[in-house]
Parts: C-alpha cells; structure tokens; sequence
C-alpha cells in the first residue's frame, strides 16, 4: 500500500473519532490567508523506512503522538502547579485558577510533607508552608480540595516518598464528596528513582520504595483505574543539569525499572503499564526539545513492544506532562523570563505533551504571585488559540533537522540504557552513582559555558542593566507555620486514639509481611491518622536511605 493510500485509510479511520470527541474543534483550519491545513502532512513519496521510523499520529511507533488527532481533538491539559502555606490560601488559588480557565490541577507539596513529617516535626521547623502546600491529615485535603467536585476535575500531585498516603487521602476525601475511587482521575509522581539520582526527597531504601510502588500499581489497577499510578520524571534530571539526551536515556531505564519490578511482582504488563505516564522539562533549544519528545516516544513504543512484549497499543504509548525549566528562569531581568517560558511551552506543544505547566517570570526570585500565574497561563491558551500550531498534527514532521536531530537523540540514548543494563539495571547503576556522575559532570558543564560566555544568557552576562530590588514578592510567613501547629494540635487532641492506633498496628503488620498496603494506609487515612504518623511505621520497619558518596 502506498503512503497515499495508508493515509487517506489513516484519516477515514480518525475522523469519526475526532467529532465524537471533540464537537467543539470541528471547523475549517485555515491560515490568515485562507489556506486550508490538511489534518496530518506526510511525505508525498514512499521512501524505506518511512513506516517503522515516522508512521501515523497514534500509531506506532507514536513517533508523532500517541493520539491520532492530537490538537485537532482537543488541546492539552493546561495544567499550573500551585500549592503553598496552608490548605486554605492553596484552594483559593486553584478556585483562580480553574476561573481563569486552567483545565486540571497539579499539587505542589511543602518538604516537611514530601520527607513524610508532619508540621510540628523538629525536622520541620523554619520550612512549613514555603514550597508548597502543608498537609497533614485527611483534615488538610479536605480544606485544600473543598468545593472542586474530583469527578469532573484531574488531578497531578507531585510527590514521591509519601504518594501512597497523599493518594489515599485524596480518594478519601472523593469519597466524601459522593465520588467513588472508580471515578477519580489525576496522577502521582510516585518516581522515587530520580530521587535518588537528582533530587534527594527520598525516605527508605530502594528495595523498599519500590515495592509501595508496586503495591499502588496493583491496587489501583482494580480500584482507581483512571489513576496514573507513576509518573516517570525526566524533569528533575534536566533541572540537576543533564543533558536533553541524559533525560531521555535515564528517565527510560527507570522505567523499565519499574515495569520489571512490576512484572516481578506478578502483574501482566497489559495489566499496569497503559496508566503509566512520563513527565518532561522543555529546555531553551526549541528544536532539540521537539526531537527529544518524539524520540522518547518512539523509544519508549519499542522498549515496551520489543523488550516486555507488550500488545496493548496503550502499553506501548508515552504519554507526558510537560513544565518548563525552572533551571532556565533568572533572577536579573525577570520579564525576559517569559519569552523563554513561551519558547519552551511551544517546544513542548509542537513535541505532542498531554499537559503542561508553564512558569511564572518570578520564580527565580520567589513563589509565583497571581499576576505572574495569569501570565504564565495565559501564555499557553495564546499559543493553543492563537498560534495555529495546534491547527495539524505534528506540524514539524518531516523536517530534515527535525528527523535527523530525533534519530541521534534515540541513538545517544540507547546507548546510555546499553551501558546502564551492563551494570544491572537502574537501581544497581544508581547505586554505583552513575547517573549522578554522568549528570553532575554535564551540570559543570554547562555552568562552565555560562562563566566563560561561551553560552549567553539574555541579561546575565550579555545585555546586562542596572536595575532595582524587585518588590511585590509573595512570601511566606511564620504565622502559616504557627496556624498549622495549631490545627494539627487540635486534630491530635479530638480524634479517636484508639482507632488511630489499631490502624497504625495494621499497617505496621501489614509492612512487616507481604500484604498489599494501600487498603491499610487508607484505614490509617480515614482514622485521622497523620502523614507524620504513617511514614514514622514505614520508618521503623523499612528503616532510612542513606546516600553513598561514589567518588
């Protein structure tokens, strides 16, 4: 069959889909000169290897997105992180933000709650609050999520460590609201791996981790089916300073990490991998960043067919959220971050992202204010209504650079998972500190082109300005970390002791034997037991990480 006809089969077989799905985008798509865009562009001959390497949106190998009508369906979850202070302030902004039209939520913790102590914990002193929302109990997520009806709102919460207990919380307060956990849709991040390779929140040791992640595998699986039990993250390896082909490459080997633990555990890949989702950074190099998204797909459809044998096509899709780089923002001239926050959001649209989160000009310098979140959002529904970007699927397919920036950067990456399966896998390479060494060196890199001004950066060491203290910073103060000691003591004093300790001994039996411990920690949840309370039982039976310097 010639690429013609395949694709003329393609488009009878989407279009149907497209108008059941998305009414609303029905239309004529025309450029200001009233040329009509075609729904996909292909080349017009046929030319070996045209199928395995580029196929059809929504097909594999997904090179060009796991959904057949992409934008031309509907447009991405434009999806802003947010959380800080306590559950009160953090609920007022995503009520703003779902009036400003965002379309779904993502949770940002503080540390005391990603290290799993609660907020009158020593360890949580002076930290209450400040880089995210406070959560201690089930009490804390019901005032964060109070009037947003979790059936008909997803959402992301970004934790790691303690995502088995956040995730309870969350289907128990949807149980309140009338909302069974069946119908409950969002994600967890729940990668605990690049925490020990970039980012540090980890708790106990990795044999440990993964087998709460595989017990949230299996349990959702069966209960919380639209959940996405994990999300692998690329995003905080950029942000320690790999290299776009370093994310891609060691983002995927945890995730065949996590689907061999899976299937070691005794899941059918079929069974778990169609809820498993990726999380990306989209850098400055727009064009890189395009070719890194369409590489991993591709990888990831191969790995998946090719390595586990997958045959569920859902299996065998990458599907991501996206941020923007943080590791990019500057505190000198903060407006200019918003151009590059614009570059690297269409960097992740035109590279096929399933959400995205784009940030404030003033992160470098604090947590966002409203004026700044307005901007950053506003920033994505510019591009999704005004740009026409969204117009075709996958506009840049078929680009000489773009294909050929893809094929080095899936070569280059698997080059890498070469290397880390001779060394035992992810975990056993994490562990001999390989990937923190391969990131740490390109890290030091990078800054070293910045200080010799081999790499320019806009208003930092060119195009420089004098320029005043910047004003209007949202800060948080110490009385959010004296209110929430307060309530908590409050809970503490006027819950059921008794039926907070029989939960905790469940749980605690349940972490010593083989028992999956989902239905436990929600026991525990739904007693008022504390975050503190549940990771202080992990503590004492899994015991405590503790890094090993590689040198």
């Amino acid at each position: 069959m010639s690429i013609s006809e395949k694709k003329q089969t393609w488009q009878k077989n989407t279009v149907d889909r497209n108008i059941a799905k998305a009414p609303e985008r029905q239309k004529e798509f025309l450029t200001t000169s009233d040329i009509e865009l075609e729904r996909c562009f292909t080349p017009g001959f046929d030319y070996p290897g045209y199928e395995e390497q580029l196929g059809f949106p929504g097909e594999y190998p997904f090179a060009r997105g796991v959904q057949p009508t992409m934008y031309r369906g509907r447009f991405w979850t434009m999806r802003q992180y947010a959380g800080f202070g306590t559950a009160k302030e953090s609920n007022e902004r995503y009520k703003y933000l779902l009036s400003a039209g965002q379309t779904g939520l993502s949770v940002a913790f503080d540390l005391p709650t990603q290290m799993g102590y609660d907020s009158d914990a020593a360890m949580s002193l002076g930290e209450v609050g400040k880089v995210g929302v406070a959560i201690d109990s089930l009490a804390d997520m019901e005032i964060l999520f109070d009037g947003i009806p979790l059936d008909k709102v997803s959402t992301s919460m970004t934790i790691n460590s303690t995502a088995a207990i956040l995730l309870c919380m969350y289907i128990a307060v949807a149980e309140k609201q009338g909302v069974s956990a069946d119908k409950i849709s969002g994600t967890i991040q729940n990668d605990i791996l690049k925490e020990y390779m970039a980012r540090g929140t980890y708790i106990y040791p990795p044999k440990e981790s993964m087998r709460i992640i595989t017990d949230i595998f299996a349990y959702c699986k069966d209960q919380v089916p639209k959940w996405n039990t994990i999300s692998i993250s690329g995003y905080h390896i950029r942000e320690a300073g790999s290299s776009a082909v370093q994310e891609v490459a060691f983002t995927l080997a945890d995730g065949i990490a996590y689907v061999d633990a899976a299937i070691k555990a005794g899941l059918d890949v079929d069974e778990f991998a169609p809820r498993l989702a990726f999380f990306f950074n989209a850098h400055n190099n727009l064009l890189e960043e395009v070719a890194k998204f369409r590489a991993a797909r591709r990888m990831w459809a191969k790995i998946m067919k090719e390595r586990f044998k997958a045959k569920d096509p859902k299996s065998q899709m990458l599907r991501f959220h996206t941020q923007t780089a943080g590791c990019t923002l500057t505190a000198q001239q903060p407006d200019n971050n918003i151009m590059r926050v614009t570059l690297q959001a269409l960097a992740a649209v035109l590279g096929g992202t399933q959400s995205l989160h784009t940030n404030s000009r003033d992160e470098a310098l604090a947590l966002p204010t409203e004026e700044s979140v307005r901007i950053a959002l506003r920033t994505q529904q510019v591009i999704a209504y005004e740009s026409g970007v969204a117009d075709s699927v996958d506009p840049l397919a078929g680009s000489f650079l773009v294909e050929s920036l893809t094929d080095q950067i899936e070569k280059a990456a698997f080059d890498y998972i070469e290397k880390i399966d001779k060394l035992g896998g992810a975990v056993e390479a994490i562990s001999r500190g390989f990937q923190q060494k391969e990131i740490q060196d390109s890290a030091y890199a990078y800054q070293r082109a910045i200080e010799t001004n081999e790499l320019l950066i806009v208003g930092v060491n060119k195009f420089t300005i004098e320029e005043p203290a910047p004003t209007n910073l949202l800060k948080i103060k110490e009385a959010v970390e004296i209110a929430q000691k307060k309530s908590l003591g409050a809970l503490k004093a006027n819950r059921d002791q008794a039926k907070v300790q029989q939960s905790l001994q469940s749980l605690e039996a349940a972490a010593k034997g083989s028992d999956n411990l989902m239905p436990h920690i929600l026991d525990a949840v739904k007693a008022y037991a504390t975050l503190g309370e549940i990771a202080d039982v992990f503590r004492e039976v899994f015991g405590k990480h503790r890094e090993t310097v590689v040198l």
